[in-house]
């Protein structure tokens, strides 16, 4: 099978410890992004990501309270905990909220490679098709980024595309501002005009003609399911 380019959100408020675990994660061809609190994390709680990698112990809000909004919002994606704490206690409470592995500090950065390795390949290896979408007849394959049209035909899409679909299709039905949309897939470092999206809903609605993109006026932008 092809090698899929994993996307990994890494909530890690130990400098170091992030830096190191993303390199050894990057070197797998996973794309990372490190957050140091779950408050930062939480911004970016629709950006299509395949699993999630908590530190328990986090500034402000923690990295349960995290986990209760991950799975409140997107229950299929994977989650890795990671703590220094009581560990019988912390992996127990891990589990029984939802989290699907865990790891007591401290630990290899290699073995987190393996066991982020073997969960991805549970949840997406034999079964991608759980991670496929489906709307207004286009298929979305979350996981390879490829959308094909009713009759199985793939339509080209550039990453903003994508990336702009996949935010407003997994928000169907709610307006989300331009704002919203220029800090999920440009990042709150993004300078340029708030009309980048405009250009990009356009080329959506050109190649995908049957989409239902509404333009919310003073609010942005919404798929209708």
């Amino acid at each position: 099978m092809e090698e899929t380019e994993y996307k990994i959100n890494l909530v890690e408020d130990e400098d170091s410890l992030a830096s190191i675990l993303k390199a050894y994660l990057e070197k797998e061809g996973w794309k990372v992004s490190v957050f140091h609190s779950a408050e930062e994390a939480l911004e970016y709680l629709h950006n299509g990501v395949h699993l999630w990698i908590l530190d328990i112990m986090l500034p402000g809000m923690s990295g349960y309270d995290l986990l209760k909004k991950i799975k409140e919002n997107h229950s299929e994606q994977p989650v890795i905990f990671i703590s220094a704490r009581d560990q019988d206690l912390d992996k127990i409470i891990g589990l029984e909220m939802g989290s699907d592995d865990y790891l007591a500090k401290p630990f290899l950065p290699k073995e987190l490679v393996i066991r982020a390795r073997k969960l991805l390949h549970r949840v997406y290896g034999g079964g991608l098709h759980d991670s496929k979408m489906v709307i207004s007849r286009y298929q979305i394959d979350v996981v390879r980024r490829d959308v094909f049209d009713e009759d199985g035909n793939a339509i080209e899409l550039t990453t903003k595309e994508f990336d702009v679909l996949l935010y407003l299709v997994e928000n169907a039905n709610v307006a989300k501002s331009r704002e919203e949309i220029l800090t999920e897939v440009w990042g709150r470092d993004y300078v340029g005009s708030d009309r980048a999206v405009d250009d990009v809903v356009r080329r959506i609605r050109r190649k995908l003609n049957r989409l239902s993109l509404e333009t919310v006026y003073g609010s942005g932008y919404r798929i209708v399911s």
